[in-house]
């Protein structure tokens, strides 16, 4: 079996990476990252950066983005360019995505990583509450990868991946806003790959499991009792890291994957074909941010 590749915990680029793609697998192309300043999307960035793409990261937060940037430079000698942008308002997603290209004159791939979520039993989940995931993770999609494509894929082409979840692909507890959301843009990724697929734009998904080192693996992995009962259960034992859904990133956004359109790749160990649920936590009370 083959052993996972070393990661880091925190936002922090890893000390020391072995290329198992050809280094120069994205040389001079351009990402546009929703979601890069942490977690998955951060250690996308950096693998995609490793591979000689130039990056830009966006997120509400201007002052993460601007560290993360700082810091992905440094370890990668790449250009990344920090933006501030909300991916539920299309006027701030078309000014990101002009700056974009008056920095870097055009892009190559979007990877659509901004997501929101909690824990929360779907009696207790409130109307506004459900509204703002299916806005971030839904809509936020839609509304960059629209943006994008009338700003530059239609007459270019380029590659669009979608991060998603396995929560779309069974039922699973406290998770109805999420799964909701990400089984939509499942969806999406389906029905654009048809429809942009002439344009010469490729439409993915990649789905993650349970990802250690990741702010959603802390707020909704649960007990570390009941972490550890699940990881045994499923068919790798372990928990995956954010470097193994980035390699999968790279393969969608790569040459490599240059026939590879409106799929859908689950990077979790098998996880989603195991996993209980577990009733308990629905006894556990209502979580204080069902009621956003």
């Amino acid at each position: 079996m083959a052993e996972p590749p070393p990661d880091v915990s925190e936002d922090e680029c890893l000390p020391e990476y072995r290329h198992l793609f050809c280094p120069d697998l994205l040389r001079d192309k351009v990402a546009f990252i929703t979601g890069g300043g942490s977690g998955i999307g951060f250690r996308i960035a950096e693998i995609f950066m490793r591979h000689g793409c130039r990056t830009v990261i966006a997120s509400r937060s201007l002052p993460r983005v601007s560290v993360a940037a700082r810091k992905l430079s440094a370890a990668t000698g790449q250009r990344c360019l920090p933006l501030s942008l909300d991916v539920r308002a299309p006027l701030a997603i078309m000014a990101a995505v002009d700056q974009a290209l008056k920095e870097f004159g055009k892009i190559d791939i979007l990877v659509n990583c901004a997501a929101g979520n909690f824990l929360c039993p779907a009696s207790a989940l409130s109307f506004n509450a459900f509204k703002t995931v299916m806005d971030i993770d839904a809509l936020g999609s839609f509304n960059v990868s629209r943006a994008l494509h009338e700003k530059f894929f239609r007459e270019h082409g380029g590659v669009i991946l979608n991060i998603t979840a396995t929560l779309g692909m069974r039922g699973c507890a406290l998770q109805l806003h999420a799964g909701s959301a990400k089984a939509a843009v499942d969806a999406m990724t389906r029905h654009l790959a048809v429809e942009w697929g002439p344009q010469n734009i490729r439409v993915n998904s990649l789905a993650p499991g349970p990802i250690s080192g990741t702010e959603g693996f802390r707020r909704l992995g649960g007990p570390p009792d009941s972490v550890s009962r699940k990881v045994q259960a499923s068919p790798l034992q372990r928990l995956g890291n954010k470097t193994e859904v980035a390699h999968g990133a790279l393969y969608l956004a790569s040459p490599l994957a240059s026939y590879v359109t409106g799929a859908l790749l689950v990077v979790d160990g098998g996880a989603w074909l195991t996993l209980p649920n577990d009733p308990g936590l629905l006894g556990r009370g209502e979580p204080p941010s069902a009621r956003l």
